[in-house]
């Protein structure tokens, strides 16, 4: 083979690999960007917990293998993807992140052996090399676990599929990326995904959008993410090398708003004009400490969201880790926030109907403040919810705050990100740039 014939078939890798490094560029922008005073001064830092990272003990050791049983229950032997909610054959993208994610965080904590992760790793990959798009272009919102088939909210099969989701579609480079840096032999299988998948479609203008499909059956293209969020998904998709500028900036957006005496982060288009809801929660500033390790914004936005928290338990006597989540009965998910459309403390369904009677201590939050900050409130946390198990199926979604009763609800996104936050403990973000396998 000639060098240039070479280079041809390593086109797929180099372009990738450009991505990589374009992308860090951003990042590295964003951590020494000047940002004004006037917009992001607020005196609370000089409070931010020292995250100190150590071997897991026994009892932590544990709580991972309690997890991981999810995922061992829950894996389905045809194509090697994952239920998204205990028992139920169906599966989203960001619920596919979770698990791959899950998977690197077991194998690195050493739950599972080499050649289980490798199995699981490739199967999975190669499933997701051969589904079916919307309209040809992005993976749709939700597959048959078991047969690949594109379906829609009701696991019923849709042959055209019913839109794509930007933000889902970008927790999945997270998993994609840490392969390409830390499991090279997989590259090739990410490289197959990715040449089927016309990602321009899910970026205009530097920012994000997901696809829908109106009653006419029209296809409409629509700004995907809220504070949050929005950053999140767009560090991992700036990660291929694509303009993602004004969807990783904070304060295009941004304002205040103070609960529990913390100035939080909120998102300035409220869903009177813009159509979607400004959900302030936990998970999004969670995930970007324990996979990305944070930037400096997103450290200090963090932090304020955690700490309006602990204010909420001290101020009102009442325990608070608030985030999404499935729950056990209708309306089967909710949105817990520290503030939405225009209230404290909401809790909303994704139509936006109050469901502030299903509002939940989340097992997940609670997991992810703790393993970041580790304080006497984040230890309250973590008593209240230790238990909060079924054994040999996995962890149960959260506790109702108002009757103390579990939320039954066993999903993989929560047992995922339990996983991903004990690995945070041990051993740091789960992106590692250096390329060091682990």
């Amino acid at each position: 083979m000639t060098f240039k014939d070479g280079l041809l078939a390593a086109r797929h890798h180099l372009v990738f690999l450009f991505g990589l490094f374009v992308a860090f560029g951003l990042v590295i922008f964003l951590e020494s960007a000047d940002f004004s005073k006037q917009t992001f001064d607020v005196e609370i830092n000089k409070d931010l917990p020292v995250i100190r990272h150590a071997e897991l003990t026994e009892e932590e050791t544990e709580w991972a293998e309690i997890a991981w049983q999810y995922f061992k229950n829950n894996t389905h032997p045809e194509t090697g993807l994952v239920n998204s909610v205990d028992n139920y054959p169906a599966a989203t993208m960001w619920d596919t992140a979770s698990y791959l994610l899950g998977l690197i965080s077991a194998y690195r904590l050493d739950i599972i052996k080499k050649p289980e992760f490798e199995q699981r790793m490739s199967q999975a990959l190669t499933s997701l090399a051969k589904i079916e798009l919307h309209d040809g272009q992005l993976p749709n919102k939700s597959y048959n676990a078991r047969t690949l088939a594109m379906v829609d909210y009701e696991n019923t099969p849709t042959e055209r599929g019913i839109g794509w989701s930007a933000i889902d579609i970008g927790r999945l480079f997270v998993p994609f990326n840490i392969v390409v840096w830390s499991y090279p032999e997989f590259t090739p299988l990410v490289n197959e995904i990715l040449k089927k998948w016309d990602l321009n479609a899910m970026v205009l203008d530097g920012t994000l959008y997901g696809a829908t499909v109106n009653k006419e059956g029209i296809t409409e293209y629509v700004q995907e993410g809220r504070i949050g969020y929005e950053e999140y998904a767009a560090k991992s998709v700036a990660l291929t090398g694509l303009d993602v500028s004004k969807a990783l900036l904070y304060n295009d957006f941004l304002a205040y708003e103070e609960i529990s005496n913390i100035n939080i982060p909120t998102d300035s288009r409220i869903p009177e004009v813009y159509e979607a809801h400004n959900y302030v929660v936990s998970e999004s500033y969670i995930l970007d400490a324990i996979e990305f390790g944070s930037d400096a914004i997103s450290k200090e936005f963090a932090y304020r969201v955690y700490k309006a928290q602990e204010n909420r338990y001290k101020l009102e006597g009442i325990i608070t880790a608030v985030s999404e989540d499935n729950i056990d009965q209708a309306p089967y998910f909710v949105y817990n926030t520290v503030f939405s459309n225009g209230k404290a403390w909401n809790a909303l369904t994704d139509t936006g109907e109050d469901a502030s009677a299903f509002r939940t201590v989340s097992t997940k939050a609670a997991f992810g403040w703790h393993m970041l900050y580790g304080t006497e409130y984040t230890q309250i946390l973590i008593d209240h919810i230790d238990e909060n198990f079924v054994p040999n199926k996995g962890w149960q979604s959260g506790i109702y705050e108002k009757n103390n009763k579990p939320n039954t609800a066993i999903t993989a996104n929560s047992n995922a990100i339990i996983l991903e936050s004990l690995h945070f403990k041990a051993k740091g973000p789960l992106l590692n740039i250096s390329g060091s396998r682990s």
